[in-house]
Parts: C-alpha cells; sequence; structure tokens
C-alpha cells in the first residue's frame, strides 16, 4: 500500500456534506492493512520525512504547519512522539496552546497562534490550537465573556465569523509559503473511557490524568456537533482535513505520516544547487582542502 493511497483516503474534500457519523473512529471498511505491516510502513515515512525536512530547511523556501485536534487520550503526544521520531529537532517546534493567558486574551483570537507559525525552513506542530476557540470555547460559552468582547461582536454570529477568519488565516499561510496540514484524531468514547482509565492504573501515565478529563467527557455530544460544524466550515482545497481513525494507535501514526510525506512530496522540495561563481569557489576550496594532505 502506497503512503500517497493512504493520504487520499482520510482527505475531506466536500466539506459542507462532512458528517462525523459517516468516519469510524476504528478505520474505514475495507481498509486491509495489519498492524506489523502498518508499523514498518511507518518507520519507512519516519525516515522519508527526515530526508524531506533536511530539503525543507536547506531550501528555505517553504514552512509546514501541522495541526492536531482531537478529546482528551486521543493520541496527539504519542503521533508527534513516532511520526516524528526521526527528524532533526532544530528543524521543528511544538507548541502545545493551553488556556490564553491575561496578555494573550488582551489581542484577538488568533494572535497567538500568527506569532508562532513556523518559519521558511521549518515544521511547527500545533497539539491542540486556534480551533480551541470555536471548540471549547463554543462549549463552554462562559469562557467567551473573559475575553472582555465588545457586545456587538460577541453576537449569535461569532461562530460563523470566526470560522470565516480562520479560513482567511489558513489562505493567507498557505499563500505565503507554509503548508497546512490539519488532523481531528477521531477517538471513540468507548476507547477513550479504555485510555483514562490506563492513566489511573499506570503509575507513568498518572501524572497525564486530570479531572477536567472527566468533566469534558460528560459533554461528549456537544464536542462532537462542534468538531462536525469546524470540519464542515473549514475544510478548504487548499487547507483541507483529514479524519484520523484514532482508535487503533498504530493505524492513526500512519496516517498521520502518510499524509505530512505526501503533502511534503508534493513541495518539490530540491537541496540548493551552487552554480556560477558560487560552484568555482568551491571548486578552488577544494583543492586548497585536498593539497593539506600530508
Amino acid at each position: 500500500m502506497k503512503l500517497a493511497g493512504i493520504a487520499k483516503r482520510f482527505r475531506i474534500d466536500k466539506s459542507d456534506k462532512f458528517r462525523l457519523s459517516a468516519h469510524s473512529p476504528a478505520g474505514p471498511p475495507g481498509l486491509s492493512i495489519e498492524k506489523d505491516i502498518a508499523e514498518g510502513l511507518l518507520d519507512e515515512a519516519a525516515k522519508r520525512l527526515a530526508e524531506l525536512q533536511a530539503k525543507l530547511y536547506a531550501q528555505n523556501r517553504w514552512s509546514v504547519l501541522i495541526v492536531l485536534q482531537g478529546m482528551d487520550a486521543a493520541g496527539k503526544d504519542g503521533i508527534i512522539k513516532h511520526v516524528m521520531s526521526d527528524i532533526n529537532p532544530q528543524g521543528c517546534d511544538v507548541h502545545s496552546f493551553k488556556a490564553p493567558s491575561p496578555e494573550e486574551l488582551d489581542h484577538d483570537f488568533l494572535w497567538r497562534a500568527g506569532n508562532r507559525l513556523p518559519p521558511r525552513g521549518r515544521i511547527g506542530i500545533f497539539n491542540r490550537s486556534y480551533y480551541e476557540e470555536v471548540l471549547v470555547v463554543r462549549v463552554h460559552p462562559e469562557f467567551l465573556q473573559r475575553q472582555k468582547l465588545p457586545k456587538s461582536v460577541a453576537s449569535k454570529h461569532i461562530w460563523t465569523q470566526r470560522f470565516e477568519d480562520i479560513r482567511a488565516f489558513e489562505q493567507h499561510a498557505a499563500r505565503s509559503g507554509t503548508l497546512v496540514l490539519k488532523f481531528f484524531l477521531n477517538v471513540s468514547r468507548e476507547e477513550q473511557r479504555k485510555r483514562l482509565l490506563d492513566r489511573l492504573e499506570e503509575p507513568a501515565k498518572r501524572w497525564k490524568f486530570s479531572m477536567d478529563d472527566i468533566a469534558e467527557r460528560a459533554l461528549w455530544l456537544k464536542y462532537m456537533a462542534a468538531y462536525e460544524h469546524m470540519i464542515r466550515a473549514t475544510s478548504t482545497s487548499k487547507t483541507p482535513w483529514f479524519v484520523v481513525p484514532a482508535d487503533r494507535k498504530w493505524l492513526a501514526r500512519l496516517v498521520v505520516a502518510a499524509v505530512v510525506v505526501d503533502g511534503m512530496e508534493r513541495l518539490g522540495l530540491q537541496f540548493p544547487k551552487m552554480q556560477g561563481n558560487a560552484r568555482k569557489k568551491m571548486a578552488k576550496v577544494r583543492k586548497a582542502l585536498e593539497a593539506e594532505k600530508h
């Protein structure tokens, strides 16, 4: 199975028709791939990603933004660890978006994300992102009040307006040379329950557990409705969403790796070529270095 074929299978194109219920957290029917084969493909993708990152960094023309969204215990940290296992840390930045600080609340909702967009030549990963503003804030309207917006702005149209702003923000990033790749890690409520129990039972995972996870879990249906609306409103031809079946971690990691590799392959990345005077100077330097041999 080719990585490009895997990537295409989970892309959301007809966003106005999108229904989250049509996408199984366990994976689409007919996807015949065994765990050991998937893990082999993931290793292959990780190595290829390292090669592409080296070219991205050297060429210094494009940048890559990876957005990871999902419910608690959907596997975001594991995706980052396993998919990015072979890349050079110097060329990658990871940002986890927590509750906004007082300074961030004094700016527009995209301000903190705009400040963290990856510069040319680098990969940026948003572990949660500006999409929290149409997810958590939508499920918890009281959070909107903390943003001190004028009453005329905080109207019933605010979510539609924020979707418009996000589309424009991502379009601007894409037009400026940023490849935007967005992933919704689609985990089932039952699988989340098992993973939360694992956090309680395993000492090495207990630090990840928060009572907030349980409170948010009680709002599952509201979150699913918010995610569905979000994907429907912000998946475009240039910045599509990829709905990743997250109940099987090994499958989720492979899907994300396949999409990132496929997207970067399409950029036509190359190492800079030395030409003209630069090439002549290099030839002189080579001769001088060779002449130093004892």
